[in-house]
């Protein structure tokens, strides 16, 4: 998984891609995430929070902890007080661009096709 430091986990992930990917970003708060860092880059917590709607805190922070594990997202940690907290896309969570491009474009086709009836 390019440099992320669970690669050893190689051997539990499924053979099939389309799973792997569902795997990693295949609920809808993590799609949401991607979203939303894609869009706008460095993100704070709250701020992540705001943008994606009724997210629950402990939902948030388990999705971002599974994404950060899985080498997509980078949380930064700065020595402030209150401490700040930032999360962004890692150069493989940015990899995922395409995939969310298509997703978007899927599901305005989807609408359209629905408004033509």
């Amino acid at each position: 998984m390019m440099g992320c430091k669970h690669a050893a986990d190689l051997a539990e992930l499924p053979a099939c891609p389309v799973e792997t990917t569902l795997l990693l970003i295949g609920n809808k708060w993590q799609g949401l995430i991607l979203r939303d860092l894609i869009l706008n880059g460095t993100m704070r917590f709250k701020e992540l929070q705001r943008s994606i709607g009724k997210v629950s805190q402990k939902v948030l922070t388990s999705n971002l902890r599974a994404m950060e594990e899985s080498g997509i997202v980078h949380r930064e940690v700065f020595a402030e007080v209150p401490p700040r907290v930032e999360y962004s896309l890692t150069p493989l969570g940015q990899t995922l661009k395409p995939v969310l491009d298509a997703m978007w474009n899927w599901g305005e086709s989807y609408k359209a096709s629905l408004g033509a009836d």
